[in-house]
């Protein structure tokens, strides 16, 4: 079969023959790959910079993807770490990770927006009390995680949705998907006043807007939950004291390890239901297998999904 194979953490992949895969134990099965996306988070456990990355290679990346078992039935699947990935004409999954998908469902546009729409899906489901008729405030609106949060934070019922980045033109169309107001960072005092903070950049443009934030809140007492998600802006932030002792702010992080993954998996289902109906917008560029090195570092607005 092919595969991408990444041989360093500095190094792109490179399509080749790879050899076919043999399952390990009984759990494993062998699946055709439909559909893989290229996410922040498959770059990332690539070259070795996220928390959860073993740093062990050669590997074929991917973290997700739509496949096909040999029963014929599509499902998306989620992987553990492992050597290979999805990235690959044909993977190995545990069908107990992996959710059977309804039929005439677009393996594209599923493989597009199941990792980047989880993120603030499980984030409002299982990190916080989230509950409809609360504001909510999308830092990094702008990228793909961040568009489809600012979606889903009105589809679980938010009644007032701020999307906040730094590209105005990319802030401007989010009015259309649910954003009942854009700001730039620079506004941020204008948020002051929200329930939720669903946090994609984190470093020091968090940490310059939660005081701003904070002292401009009506209530200081009325609670805060702020979630930490994508650190696009730097993987540390240097939060004040203040920010703790001065209001009711609490602070938690949402991914592999502070989430279960039999709560991930029990999301997906209806998140799937979500995608296949059109409650999400994706915007999905589907790039054949073979072109994996140039994909790789395409600078594009779409989530780029690779297609064997």
């Amino acid at each position: 079969m092919h595969a991408a194979v990444i041989q360093a953490a500095d190094a792109p992949p490179v399509y080749r023959n790879h050899p076919d895969p043999a399952p390990r134990h009984g759990d494993e099965v062998v699946v055709e790959v439909l559909a893989a996306g290229l996410h922040h988070l498959t770059r990332a456990k690539a070259n070795g910079s996220h928390y959860s990355s073993n740093g062990v290679y050669p590997l074929v990346p991917g973290v997700d993807g739509v496949v096909r078992d040999e029963e014929g039935n599509v499902r998306y699947v989620a992987l553990e770490d492992a050597a290979l990935g999805t990235f690959a004409d044909r993977t190995l999954i545990d069908p107990r990770r992996s959710v059977i998908l309804p039929d005439g469902i677009d393996p594209v546009q599923i493989a597009a927006a199941m990792n980047p729409a989880m993120s603030s899906w499980v984030a409002l489901r299982r990190r916080v009390d989230f509950h409809a008729g609360q504001r909510v405030l999308v830092l990094g609106a702008t990228g793909n995680a961040g568009r489809m949060a600012v979606q889903i934070a009105k589809l679980f019922g938010a009644a007032q949705v701020i999307a906040a980045g730094r590209d105005t033109t990319r802030l401007r169309a989010l009015t259309a998907l649910g954003a009942d107001e854009t700001i730039t960072f620079d506004q941020i005092g204008q948020a002051a006043d929200v329930d939720v903070v669903i946090d994609y950049v984190w470093g020091e443009a968090t940490a310059r807007a939660m005081i701003p934030m904070l002292t401009a809140r009506a209530d200081r007492t009325a609670p805060l939950s702020w979630i930490q998600i994508g650190s696009i802006a730097g993987q540390s932030a240097p939060i004040p004291s203040t920010a703790l002792r001065s209001a009711h702010l609490q602070i938690v992080g949402s991914g592999i390890g502070s989430v279960p993954a039999r709560d991930f998996l029990a999301e997906l289902p209806e998140l799937a239901s979500a995608v296949t109906a059109g409650a999400i917008d994706v915007r999905a560029c589907a790039v054949p297998l073979a072109q994996v090195a140039q994909a790789w570092t395409a600078e594009t607005g779409d989530r780029i999904v690779v297609v064997p």
